[in-house]
């Protein structure tokens, strides 16, 4: 029974480690465009485009999986004029706001992403979905708005050298708040906590570096 248990240990332990990269985690830059969905635009995702820049750090698990953190400023901007539904009270509304996004997600690459010998069957380039969690602080016309979001994505990311690796990502936020936007209840609707129209996009190219080796040396004592 205990022999039958540690093998299943080491089986599981080795699943775990096999596509193993040589580095732990890496980091980099982001830069990129905003989008934004909600009362000030029902239709065009990218009718007024922002500016996006931040940085993020990766844990690299194995060639498949891998955790990561993102810190991103966002300028997110809107517009209801050109919009073919009408608001109440007839007017017109447009806002600017500066969106602070911390998250963290895990992703999931559709090949073994990396370098190194054929049999472990690694790819320079791989497409991958992300999901996290995350909060948002935005602020516009001196009014602030802190609100958990959800972002859902997908990438695809290239190996430029050994530990040089280039990324182009797209991330919708659904965020759990009403006011990123600086616009609450324009149709005078109410509706719960759950069921808000604020969404925001990130269109991302991050170039991040390897760092931290891990040990890849069989712990034999001669």
């Amino acid at each position: 029974m205990k022999r039958n248990l540690l093998t299943l240990t080491l089986l599981l332990l080795t699943t775990l480690l096999v596509g193993a990269q040589e580095y732990r985690f890496e980091v980099g830059p982001a830069l990129g465009m905003s989008g934004y969905l909600g009362e000030a635009n029902t239709s065009n995702l990218w009718k007024r485009p922002g500016l996006v820049a931040g940085g993020v750090i990766r844990y690299i698990l194995n060639s498949r999986w891998a955790f990561k953190g993102n810190l991103i400023y966002a300028n997110i901007k809107g517009d209801t004029r050109g919009q073919q539904s009408q608001f109440p009270d007839g007017h017109h509304y447009s806002f600017s706001s500066s969106v602070y996004d911390l998250s963290a997600q895990a992703e999931f690459n559709f090949f073994h992403f990396g370098t190194g010998a054929r049999y472990k069957q690694y790819k320079r380039i791989s497409p991958y979905m992300v999901a996290g969690i995350g909060l948002a602080y935005a602020s516009t016309k001196g009014r602030s708005e802190v609100a958990f979001t959800i972002p859902l994505g997908i990438g695809v990311k290239y190996k430029i050298k050994e530990r040089l690796n280039i990324g182009l990502e797209f991330t919708m936020r659904k965020s759990f708040g009403d006011k990123i936007d600086n616009l609450n209840d324009l149709y005078l609707v109410k509706h719960s906590f759950g069921k808000n129209t604020d969404w925001y996009s990130f269109t991302m190219v991050t170039l991040t570096y390897e760092f931290s080796k891990r040990c890849v040396k069989c712990h034999y004592v001669e």
